[in-house]
């Protein structure tokens, strides 16, 4: 583990403020200091997920992982988030013990096999063999994907200070999400001639050279051991010498903050709405170029979503109580404009409506040049079905602010719990862990052919349950500043016994500093 005199550095806050007063490192200068800039790192921090599962957000975006045919794609995110939410329970303490570079560096690794999987069934379209691969495939990106978010997190909220996390977040989210709008713009380019149902080879084959491109980044990135956030106090990684202690760790984290619990219900219902808004909607109702067309759109929303939840939640002068309940205020309002919005189209078709369409030419789907409306009995003026195309663009729109300003709050809220990489570590792999359990969920739902209706209210319903239980959460745990107290598993020595606060090292303060303090 860190020495324990060290760990007063992990209250980090904007002021320096705190029960023991942290240390304070000149930052280097010139292109040095650039490049080990805390904006720098998460910016590179997002370029790997830009290339990974950015890629993979934009081939979930267009829906059944860009084939027609949407239940193997629906079974291989089921074989994907059962082994994420098991990884991702334990993947704090796997990213405690060999350091967020190397967990990061692994889990980067699992999304261009996963990408490969659908390429074979375009390659050997109906066969088993390549079903099954894409599964499994599926299934080994579980594994990656619960230590590259778990190390994601604990270096992007470990990073900023309490008064940039928000924007840091947005950082992250809005390169993380261009890796979409490219991807979605790649496929839409690619297919755009064609009305078929599925993406190109070309398609993936592009799409797994850059996720190849983007599990190298991870070596280039400054060692976090190293890191210095912009108030000049380092970034102090826990690092426990047994598995054993590790364990213990991840116990005394839940323990210590109870609270984290309050958010479970969120973060179950952070992934939930996928299955409706990739497969059920975008998925069961346009062809491949209007899908990939309306994926580019969406993760574009992602952006802009992140930007506002960053000018709210980081807005100065606003104590930081206030910030959380009109973030949470926000999104509340959001979930019943998105909702109600959907609920209206979702009532015009069904599974056997949308089978019907494709039991007679999937390329009847709707597409953005169609003089009908599919699904409609009557023929629709030209002007007016570009209308309705724009409508469901919009309620798609939405649904990708809506995505972003949810998870945008789940991580500000869980950054606003600690500034202890390694408890971060934790509470992420919390958040992974039972976001996969939701995701599931409802995968498996949309697998089994469950109606569209049903997954829909399940959906609305879940948002809604989660807001209300982080409700409390925020008015019990959120303060203006997270000290040392709060920080049970900085004060953890070796042998798991947690430290008060005034047996710590003080740092050496001078009568001038203790004035400035005082000031």
């Amino acid at each position: 583990m860190a020495d324990i005199s060290d760990k007063a550095n992990m209250a980090g806050s904007d002021n320096g403020s705190g029960s023991v007063p942290p240390e304070y490192t000149a930052r280097p200068g010139g292109l040095r200091g650039i490049y080990s800039h805390p904006r720098t790192q998460v910016a590179l921090l997002g370029l790997v997920c830009f290339m990974c599962p950015g890629l993979f957000n934009a081939l979930s975006g267009i829906g059944g992982g860009g084939q027609l045919d949407q239940t193997t794609a629906a079974n291989a995110n089921v074989a994907l988030y059962s082994a994420f939410a098991v990884i991702a329970f334990f993947s704090g303490s796997i990213n405690n013990l060999i350091g967020p570079r190397l967990t990061l560096q692994i889990g980067s690794l699992g999304y261009g096999l996963y990408i490969g999987g659908f390429l074979a069934i375009n390659i050997h379209p109906g066969t088993k063999g390549a079903k099954d691969f894409a599964i499994a495939a599926g299934a080994i990106l579980g594994v990656c994907a619960g230590l590259l978010w778990t190390a994601q997190g604990s270096i992007m909220l470990a990073y900023p200070t309490e008064a940039d996390k928000a924007h840091y977040i947005a950082v992250f989210w809005a390169i993380f999400n261009l890796g979409a709008v490219v991807g979605a713009a790649v496929a839409f380019g690619q297919n755009f001639h064609t009305t078929a149902g599925s993406v190109s080879n070309s398609t993936y084959i592009a799409f797994i050279v850059l996720t190849v491109l983007g599990a190298i980044i991870p070596l280039f990135m400054k060692d976090p051991r190293k890191m210095i956030r912009t108030d000049g106090t380092p970034v102090v990684l826990s690092r426990n010498p047994s598995w054993k202690t590790e364990i213990f760790s991840l116990y005394v984290a839940l323990k210590t903050d109870p609270m984290i619990i309050l958010l479970f219900p969120m973060f179950f219902a952070s992934n939930w709405f996928y299955a409706w808004q990739f497969n059920d909607f975008n998925g069961s109702l346009f062809n491949i170029r209007t899908r990939s067309l309306n994926s580019m759109l969406y993760w574009t929303a992602q952006i802009v979503g992140s930007l506002i939840m960053a000018f709210i939640l980081d807005r100065p002068n606003v104590r930081r109580r206030t910030r959380a309940f009109l973030g949470w205020g926000l999104v509340f309002v959001m979930v019943f404009i998105v909702h109600g919005w959907g609920y209206h189209y979702q009532k015009q078709y069904t599974r056997a409506s949308v089978k019907a369409i494709d039991d007679i030419d999937p390329n009847l789907r709707m597409d953005l040049s169609d003089k009908e409306y599919v699904g409609r009995v009557c023929v629709i003026p030209y002007l007016l079905h570009l209308h309705l195309i724009v409508h469901f663009s919009w309620l798609y729109i939405f649904c990708g602010l809506l995505d972003s300003m949810w998870q945008t709050s789940v991580y500000w809220m869980m950054g606003a719990m600690s500034n202890d990489p390694a408890k971060l570590a934790y509470l992420t792999g919390f958040y992974k862990s039972i976001q996969s359990a939701g995701a599931v969920g409802s995968w498996r739902a949309d697998a089994v052919l469950l109606p569209f209706m049903n997954i829909f209210a399940s959906t609305w319903a879940l948002c809604v349950a989660g807001l209300l239980f982080a409700l409390p959460m925020l008015y019990l745990r959120v303060k203006e500043h997270t000290d040392l107290q709060d920080e049970a598993l900085a004060r953890m020595d070796d042998h798991g016994h947690v430290v008060p606060v005034d047996a710590i090292h003080q740092p050496h303060v001078t009568e001038k500093e203790k004035e400035a303090e005082e000031a």
